[in-house]
C-alpha cells in the first residue's frame, strides 16, 4: 500500500471546536486524524436533562468513528495526549504511540475547577461528561427510593453551586421533575419534602446576560420552588452538606457543581504557554504562542479578548483554525479571528426560558423556550439523535402529555440480601 503523502493534520478532541474543524478540512488535500479520550461527541448544552431523567444519554452523543463515513480523509483515534514535540512535529499519546503531524489543533476542552474548595471533589457531582451526569440521575433516584421505601431521611436536599447557565438549568429541571413527573411515579412521597437550593456568590444570576433576563430567571425559579442563596460563597463541601463562606451549614442530601472550568491535568505537561486555569494560549489568529504549526480553539483556548465558553465560539473557532490552515499550505497568511455572536440563551422549564441575540434583542417566556428547543435540536449532531430528543421533548414538555411524563431512570443501586444497598459513590474512588 503505497504510503499517503499529504500533510497530516491531528485535532485533538471531539467536541464542538474539534468536530467543526475536521468538517472543515474534508475537501483539503490533507489527512486528517481527529483524537480524543472518548469514543462519542458529547452535546454538552443538554447534559443536564441527561442529569434529570429527561433524555437518554445515547440521545446526546454522537459515536466519533461514524464520522469517518461522511469524510473520506479523515480517521479517528481513541486516545490520550500526554505531550508535544513541536520541533519535531511530535505528538505523544499515553499508550506510548508517536503522532507524527504537519499542523497540529489542540481542542480538548476543559474540565471541572473546584477552586480549591475543601471536600467539593470528593463529595459534590460535577456534570462534564456523560458519566457524570449519569451518576447525578442514579443517585437522585436512589434517594427517591429510599424515601418512598422510608429506608432513609424523609427530605432529599438538593443543593447546586453556581448560577450561570448550567446551574439555572439544572435547578428548573429539577423543579419540574419534583412538580410534575414524581407526582404519578412516587406518589408516596410529598413534593414539598424535595428542596432545591441554588447557591450562588453573585448578587445575580446568569451574569453575562442583560438585567431583564437575569431578573427574569430568578423570578421564574422562585415561583417554580427553588431557593435561591445569592451573594452566598461555598467555603467546604462536606457529605451531608455545604459550608457557606460566613459559616451558615446548608444540609443537602446531593450537591451538584455547576461553576468552574480549568484545563485537564495532562495540558500542563505539553509544554504550551498557559493562563491561569491552565488554558492554552493564543494569538489573534488562534495560533498557539510562541510555537508553529499549532493552533488552538475552543474553551480550551485563551485569548487576550476573552470570549464566552460556549457553543458558537467553539464551533466558528474551530472552524477558523481550519482555515488557517489551508491558507498556509496555499501560501497565504493567516487571518485574525473574529467572533460572530449570535447570542445566547438558557432555559429554565417548560414555556421559560432567556434570550439575548445578536444586536441587544432580548427575549423571555414561551417564544424564548421555542426558539431554545428548535436551536438545541439542530445543534445536535446525527438525525437520529434529533428524532429522538424531540420525541423525548414531545412527550416532556407538550401540555396534555407531561403531566403523566415519566422519567428516564437508569442504575438505582441495588438492594443486597441483608437489606443493605451498594456503597455511595463518595464511599468509593471518583472516576473523571
Amino acid at each position: 500500500m503505497p504510503q499517503d503523502t499529504r500533510p497530516h493534520v491531528v485535532i485533538v478532541g471531539g467536541g464542538f471546536a474539534g468536530v467543526a474543524a475536521m468538517r472543515e478540512l474534508a475537501d483539503a488535500p490533507v489527512r486528517v486524524t481527529l483524537v480524543d479520550r472518548h469514543v462519542y461527541n458529547m452535546f454538552q448544552p443538554l447534559m443536564y436533562q441527561v442529569a434529570t431523567g429527561g433524555l437518554n444519554a445515547g440521545d446526546v452523543t454522537y459515536f466519533l468513528r461514524s464520522l469517518r463515513a461522511k469524510q473520506a480523509n479523515a480517521e479517528f483515534r481513541h486516545g490520550l495526549l500526554t505531550g508535544i514535540r513541536p520541533e519535531e512535529r511530535v505528538a505523544e499519546m499515553s499508550d506510548g504511540e508517536h503522532l507524527h503531524y504537519d499542523w497540529l489543533i489542540l481542542a480538548n476542552g476543559v474540565n471541572t475547577s473546584y477552586f480549591g474548595t475543601p471536600g467539593a471533589y470528593e463529595y459534590a457531582y460535577s456534570m462534564y461528561s456523560r458519566s457524570q451526569a449519569l451518576r447525578i440521575r442514579d443517585e437522585l433516584f436512589t434517594r427517591l427510593e429510599e424515601a418512598a421505601a422510608n429506608q432513609g431521611p424523609d427530605e432529599i436536599k438538593i443543593v447546586i453551586v453556581g448560577g450561570g447557565a448550567t446551574g439555572v438549568e439544572m435547578a428548573g429541571a429539577l423543579a419540574e421533575l419534583r412538580d410534575q413527573a414524581l407526582e404519578g411515579a412516587y406518589p408516596e412521597l410529598d413534593k414539598g419534602a424535595i428542596t432545591i437550593t441554588l447557591v450562588h456568590r453573585s448578587g445575580e444570576l446568569l451574569k453575562p446576560f442583560a438585567p431583564r433576563l437575569r431578573r427574569y430567571a430568578a423570578k421564574v425559579l422562585r415561583k417554580r420552588g427553588v431557593v435561591l442563596r445569592l451573594n452566598t460563597g461555598v467555603s467546604e463541601v462536606k457529605r451531608d452538606g455545604v459550608m457557606t463562606a460566613d459559616g451558615e451549614f446548608i444540609p443537602a442530601s446531593q450537591v451538584i457543581w455547576a461553576t468552574g472550568v480549568a484545563a485537564h491535568k495532562e495540558v500542563s505537561g505539553w509544554g504550551m504557554p498557559q493562563t491561569h486555569g491552565g488554558r492554552i494560549q493564543v494569538n489573534d489568529d488562534l495560533s498557539v504562542k510562541g510555537v508553529e504549526r499549532i493552533f488552538s480553539a475552543g474553551d480550551i483556548a485563551a485569548q487576550d479578548d476573552a470570549l464566552a465558553q460556549l457553543a458558537q465560539p467553539a464551533l466558528q473557532g474551530g472552524r477558523h483554525s481550519a482555515k488557517q490552515i489551508k491558507r498556509l499550505l496555499e501560501g497565504k497568511p493567516t487571518e485574525h479571528f473574529k467572533y460572530f455572536d449570535k447570542g445566547t440563551m438558557a432555559t429554565i422549564g417548560t414555556n421559560a426560558a432567556v434570550a439575548q441575540l445578536r444586536g441587544g434583542i432580548t427575549m423571555v417566556g414561551p417564544v424564548a423556550w421555542a426558539a431554545w428547543v428548535v436551536v438545541h435540536i439542530a445543534s445536535l449532531l446525527g438525525n437520529g439523535n434529533r428524532l429522538s430528543t424531540l420525541s423525548h421533548f414531545f412527550v416532556r414538555y407538550l401540555w396534555f402529555m407531561r403531566k403523566r411524563a415519566i422519567p428516564i431512570v437508569g442504575d438505582v443501586r441495588p438492594v443486597r440480601p441483608n437489606g443493605d444497598r451498594e456503597p455511595e459513590p463518595w464511599q468509593m474512588q471518583k472516576a473523571e
